[in-house]
């Protein structure tokens, strides 16, 4: 029971995190339009500003999944799985079965991609020019985080009856 006590924390830790470093992202995209902002204002260029302004919009969505689908705040089918009655159960089962698919199978295909643009050393088109691989990172690793948590909700829902995520405003009547 310790160590089950021990990976939820570990588990929600990560979530944590991966919210914690999308709203980094968020800031940091902030600090680059005002930048950007203040470069063009004083005559200078700030070249690749729009690019890394994109890699962290894409770090901000993709670290904040995981975060966002632990606390309720992804778009669910919570009125069709209220509607179901006593057999809300399958429903959820169904749907996390196939969001951990989905999820995983894109996990695997964002790192595999990730791979093949470092090995084929793929610059990007902007002004920038930065290796892909590394803004490709976030996503690899957010895209991962999702499907870890994609499982655990799956695992928790077979094993314990409930899938753990707090209930969205939308549903207040099945409030975990």
């Amino acid at each position: 029971m310790a160590a089950a006590r021990a990976l939820r924390r570990i588990l929600d830790s990560l979530y944590l995190a991966g919210g914690i470093i999308a709203a980094v992202a968020m800031v940091a995209i902030l600090c680059i339009i005002v930048a950007q902002m203040l470069a063009r204002w004083t005559g200078q260029v700030f070249p690749g500003a729009t690019d890394y302004a994109g890699y962290c919009m894409a770090s901000a969505s993709f670290f904040a999944f995981a975060y966002a689908l632990n606390h309720g705040a992804h778009i669910r089918v919570s009125l069709l799985l209220s509607a179901m009655g006593r057999y809300r159960w399958w429903g959820e089962l169904w749907c996390f079965g196939i969001g951990a698919i989905i999820a995983t199978w894109f996990a695997r295909y964002a790192i595999k991609g990730n791979y093949w643009s470092w090995k084929l050393n793929e610059i990007s088109q902007g002004l920038d020019a930065t290796p892909i691989w590394i803004p490709q990172l976030a996503m690899s690793a957010g895209a991962v985080l999702l499907a870890v948590a994609f499982w655990d909700h799956l695992i928790r829902l077979v094993f314990l009856g409930s899938h753990g995520i707090r209930a969205d405003l939308v549903d207040q009547s099945h409030a975990e």
